[in-house]
């Protein structure tokens, strides 16, 4: 019984020693994971990686990591000159690969990812004293209320349509314009430069593609996807 009792205790002890080199190791990666994610990215600072699963060891000898999830935090994307700032960007990979060296991801079989916008970054990103508030959903479209700011029009407001085209870009259009501005000449080009806008963002994780864009009382939500995406680092 002593023998038995000895045993495990030393098994316990091992355990633990593995448990914490288990979690040492982790930090590590995450930390380099998260270096190689802000320097491929052009971030200000590293984003917040973490790898799931237990035990990493394990998932690294065989090369494969269950999920790896990265919060990227807030980003700025350029269009049209100016810059639409992302409030929140996190992205989640799945069955990830590591490459032959061990030093680095290679891939991952699928992933999906979210992006926030708040209305007062949709307004500053349209310019032009533009303001871009919450419409709620019509037909199943997400939209906004647009007021932009055209001399001898005062207090004009349109209902505008979010959507997402090409798999990168957030489009931003006015549903219709009053009677009235189609009667002034040039009315409906200086309206529409004001509230139709394409932003491209091109600093989503691993090539993700855009979905589907949400309007809330709060801002925009975007859904993006992918299979056998890249991961930076």
């Amino acid at each position: 019984m002593r023998a038995l009792r000895v045993l495990l205790f030393v098994v316990v002890i091992l355990g633990g020693l593995f448990v914490a080199a288990d979690r040492v190791a982790v930090n590590l990666a995450e930390d380099k994971a998260a270096d190689k994610i802000r320097s491929s990215q052009g971030l200000d600072k590293a984003p917040n990686v973490a790898i799931k699963g237990f035990p990493f060891l394990t998932q690294v000898a065989g090369r494969s990591l269950q999920e790896v999830d990265a919060d990227l935090g807030g980003i700025q994307a350029r269009a049209q000159g100016r810059t639409l700032r992302i409030d929140q960007l996190s992205a989640q990979f799945h069955e990830v690969t590591l490459n032959s060296d061990y030093t680095s991801i290679e891939s991952a079989a699928w992933a999906t990812g979210n992006a926030r916008i708040n209305y007062a970054d949709l307004t500053k990103a349209a310019g032009a004293d533009v303001k871009v508030t919450y419409a709620g959903e019509k037909n199943g479209r997400s939209q906004v209320k647009i007021s932009p700011n055209v001399p001898l029009l005062s207090q004009l407001d349109v209902t505008g349509s979010i959507s997402i085209v090409h798999g990168d870009t957030v489009r931003l259009r006015a549903d219709g314009l009053p009677g009235m501005c189609k009667v002034l000449p040039g009315c409906e080009a200086k309206v529409r430069a004001q509230t139709d806008h394409d932003w491209k963002l091109e600093q989503l994780p691993g090539n993700l593609k855009l979905e589907k864009v949400v309007t809330m009382p709060d801002g925009i939500s975007i859904s993006a996807s992918g299979k056998n995406v890249k991961l930076p680092g």
